[in-house]
């Protein structure tokens, strides 16, 4: 199987080992960060650096002062974690060796677009702002996230993209010091209730299909009351149940839609691109909720955690790649020394490539398991 691994360009700028390290692996391709969330990650490896810390999201690359002239909301520039054109410093240290660079684009997920513009943000039923996640139903948004997309995806070098959080995102985030686990509000349920947005785009949307808006922030909080009081679990919002889903998959199938073909408008041809997609439409993050048959209609295939592949293999055709995610950093809950064992009933789930989570942020002792993995592997 065609097997790939996500990598920070932090990784290798500045790292003259870092690239036949990978290329020795057996990967075929390098899904490679070019807009990139806030975070704080480990480079075990990196002769000047082990611990990296991205202040903010951002584009790991120049971006167009052209393309965002005259426009109120524009990619932040990275800070000196990715200093210049990192991404394109490492993208052409990767495709030395014989590596395949894919970008890897982070869209709905951005901290330091909600606290610059706090109008752009989510808000849930009780009026809270999620600054973290951008409401993908307001046109200044779609206009920044699909120009993004586009810039972001078809960097040079680059021979096909990944796009993340292409969809609704919503409470799951992991924060500075979280202080939420007092509730559990781990369930599927909670999660999306939490995510519906009321903002005044999202209520006219509501609207269209029906649906009250004052009158469906009132269910979501009396659906949420049982888990507040820590008596039972969420329960249903009745009639309004159908109209608020029909008006968050119109609005993700279009968002899908308007992402791709920016991408594909800027792209070359046979540029490859793919979702990180999740089959369940309530799904809120990176793993963006999808309807299969549509998300496979536009995009090249996707990107899913297994067993989820399965749920788009049943629309795949043929030439769609679907490939599994799998986890291969010890210390974040993978298990390197599984992986080929877990690429067959991945393949038994009908994918038809593999991405591991994450080259970059993995040991010594987990790269020589993977490495060991993907001989086996053929």
């Amino acid at each position: 199987m065609r097997t790939g691994a996500f990598l920070y360009p932090w990784d290798v700028d500045g790292d003259p080992a870092a690239p036949d390290l990978l290329a020795g692996l057996g990967l075929a391709q390098v899904t490679l960060a070019a807009a990139y969330h806030s975070t704080r990650a480990l480079s075990p490896r990196h002769p000047a650096h082990r611990v990296v810390t991205a202040e903010h999201a951002a584009v790991l690359y120049p971006p167009d002062p052209a393309r965002w002239a005259g426009r109120a909301l524009r990619p932040f520039p990275a800070g000196d974690w990715a200093p210049g054109d990192a991404y394109g410093r490492a993208a052409e240290a990767l495709a030395a060796t014989g590596l395949e660079v894919h970008s890897w684009v982070v869209l709905a997920h951005n901290s330091r677009l909600g606290a610059a513009h706090p109008e752009t943000s989510v808000v849930n039923a009780h009026g809270d702002r999620y600054p973290w996640a951008p409401c993908i139903a307001r046109p200044d948004v779609r206009a920044l996230l699909t120009g993004l997309a586009a810039e972001a995806a078809v960097r040079p070098g680059t021979a096909g993209t990944e796009l993340e959080s292409c969809g609704w995102y919503g409470l799951a985030h992991l924060h500075a010091h979280d202080k939420t686990s007092g509730v559990p509000l781990g369930g599927d349920r909670e999660q999306y209730l939490l995510s519906l947005c009321f903002c005044p785009h999202c209520r006219e949307g509501y609207a269209t299909e029906g649906a009250d808006p004052e009158e469906l922030a009132a269910a979501v909080r009396r659906a949420l009351a049982p888990v507040w009081a820590g008596t039972g679990p969420a329960g249903g919002l009745g009639d309004l149940e159908a109209p608020a889903l029909a008006w968050r998959a119109r609005t993700a199938r279009s968002f899908q839609e308007a992402a791709v073909a920016a991408v594909r408008a800027a792209a070359p041809p046979g540029f490859r691109v793919l979702l990180h997609a999740d089959p369940d439409p309530y799904r809120c993050g990176a793993d963006a909720g999808t309807d299969p048959a549509h998300v496979l209609g536009l995009a090249d295939g996707v990107v899913a955690r297994p067993p989820k592949v399965a749920a788009f293999a049943v629309h795949a055709r043929p030439g769609t790649v679907l490939a599994a995610n799998l986890p291969v950093v010890t210390g974040m809950g993978g298990a390197p020394a599984r992986l080929a064992a877990d690429a067959g009933r991945a393949r038994a789930d009908g994918a038809t490539e593999l991405r591991l989570y994450h080259a970059g942020l993995a040991s010594d002792e987990d790269l020589a398991a993977v490495r060991t993995a993907l001989r086996e592997l053929g």
